[in-house]
């Protein structure tokens, strides 16, 4: 049986966001918060704008909840009613990434824009949307007079895009000393994905449980340089790509975590013909299921720790022999493996003593994947009962997000947002004409006010016994 959720016509999921909720948005979208790898480079007067909109929007929130900032960063405090604890942490991110031909859209990327059907402009799905959604559902609940019974945590990062060092990582140690421990950490990641998952003809959620870890590795080689009339048998160019490649045609090995065995068990009972059969196979035939899954990108990420090339550079003429030349190689890390094990499989696959490893800029290591639970089950309740249909399934998060700095924060993290997109919506994401339908706006902010109604009236998630 599904959990007791307050109720409400379904015809509500399908309706779009009125005219002004969509333009609160489309405001938003106007503040250029791009994020910066320097923090002196960041433009703050686009935070500044971004501070003022939300604060003349959404009065009640900045009447009643308690406000910590940190630089531009935004940390809400809800007092429950009842002094038993914390409920749940509500994350999101107010900065974007920068827009490499603005062109190509449709509509410029910061005009937010709003015709009949979407919001317009680089944010939009990634994440301001889930940062609005989240403030329009308070707002809202104020209004009617409702009070968590247990503490809510909004926490709006600044920085996500580069990490979160100056944002989440303070944010996170500030509820640390304070002792939050939430029964729910929820984050971007997971959507409802349309047509995109081959044998599935419906709409499926997928609920991240964890995040996959991040390391950037540096090939580095020096040599003698000189003439280009006289080379050696190997340059720094050569011995370099040579590595890169040897990288590159020898990746980590493919395994089957818990997560994504759950993952395709429930996946199973709503995939059809030979897919369907084949994922039957998953619990007594991990090594099969790995190498099918392995021939395509995006499941290949599911099953293996990545291995991109991104970077190489050497030389500086045609005519000269370059004594120095590097290469940078991007993994992303599945849970099992670590930062130190990348940097021993690069050794062992190049094995080159001229050539040397070094990990550079931020690494993380792969978070922890929390079983699903109580709180899982609260999580996709709200998705079905906000968007009727879908499947539910599990996952991991292939890149990075905010969550990781507060793993330990909650006893379940979920990376989800009740939204449905197709695979032009997705190629948006950091992409072009990034965009949000009225009616996907809609359900954001109808799952985060049923999810404050819940909180108002339980307290606490209950297992539901639903087969979520």
């Amino acid at each position: 049986m599904p959990m007791n959720l307050p109720t409400r016509s379904d015809a509500t999921m399908t309706q779009p966001v009125d005219d002004p909720t969509a333009e609160r948005l489309a405001a938003a979208l106007r503040c250029a918060t791009v994020s910066a790898d320097d923090p002196h480079r960041l433009d703050t007067t686009a935070f500044d704008r971004l501070d003022a909109h939300l604060r003349q929007s959404f009065p009640l929130v900045h009447a009643e909840l308690e406000l910590r900032r940190f630089g531009p960063s935004r940390l809400y405090r809800w007092p429950g009613t009842e002094p038993t604890g914390v409920a749940a942490i509500l994350l999101a991110h107010q900065d974007v990434v920068p827009v490499d031909d603005p062109q190509r859209w449709t509509h410029p990327p910061f005009a937010g824009v709003v015709d009949d059907e979407y919001i317009w402009g680089r944010g939009a799905i990634d994440d301001k949307s889930r940062v609005l959604a989240a403030l329009e559902a308070v707002e809202s609940a104020l209004a009617d007079g409702l009070r968590p019974r247990r503490t809510i945590y909004l926490a709006f990062g600044h920085d996500e895009e580069v990490f979160g060092g100056d944002g989440a990582v303070p944010m996170a140690e500030h509820l640390r000393q304070a002792g939050v421990y939430a029964d729910l950490l929820l984050d971007e990641g997971g959507v409802i994905t349309a047509d995109v998952i081959e044998g599935v003809r419906q709409p499926v959620a997928t609920i991240m449980l964890g995040e996959k870890g991040y390391a950037t590795v540096r090939l580095s080689v020096t040599d003698t340089g000189g003439h280009s009339s006289m080379p050696g048998t190997q340059t720094a160019i050569g011995r370099i790509a040579r590595a890169v490649h040897r990288i590159q045609t020898h990746p980590m090995p493919l395994r089957l975590t818990p997560v994504i065995a759950d993952m395709l068990h429930r996946l199973r009972t709503v995939m059809h013909g030979p897919r369907g059969h084949l994922l039957g196979l998953a619990r007594i035939a991990p090594s099969l299921i790995t190498r099918v899954m392995a021939t395509q990108p995006q499941t290949a990420a599911l099953v293996r720790t990545t291995t991109a090339p991104t970077v190489i550079r050497g030389g500086v003429r045609a005519n000269v022999l370059p004594a120095q030349a590097e290469a940078l190689v991007n993994f992303r890390i599945l849970p099992g493996d670590s930062v130190a094990a990348v940097l021993r499989h690069c050794r062992k696959v190049v094995r080159d003593p001229q050539v040397r490893f070094d990990v550079v800029g931020t690494a993380t290591e792969p978070s922890t994947v929390t079983a699903p639970g109580p709180a899982f089950d609260l999580v996709a309740d709200l998705a079905r009962a906000v968007v009727p249909g879908i499947a539910v399934t599990t996952g991991l998060v292939p890149g990075a997000t905010d969550s990781r700095h507060y793993a330990d924060l909650a006893l379940t993290r979920c990376n989800f947002a009740p939204v449905v997109l197709d695979e032009r919506d997705l190629a948006s994401i950091h992409g072009t004409d990034e965009r949000l339908s009225r009616v996907n706006y809609a359900r954001l902010i109808t799952f985060n006010r049923r999810l404050i109604e819940y909180f108002a009236t339980t307290g606490t998630p209950q297992t539901s016994g639903a087969d979520s």
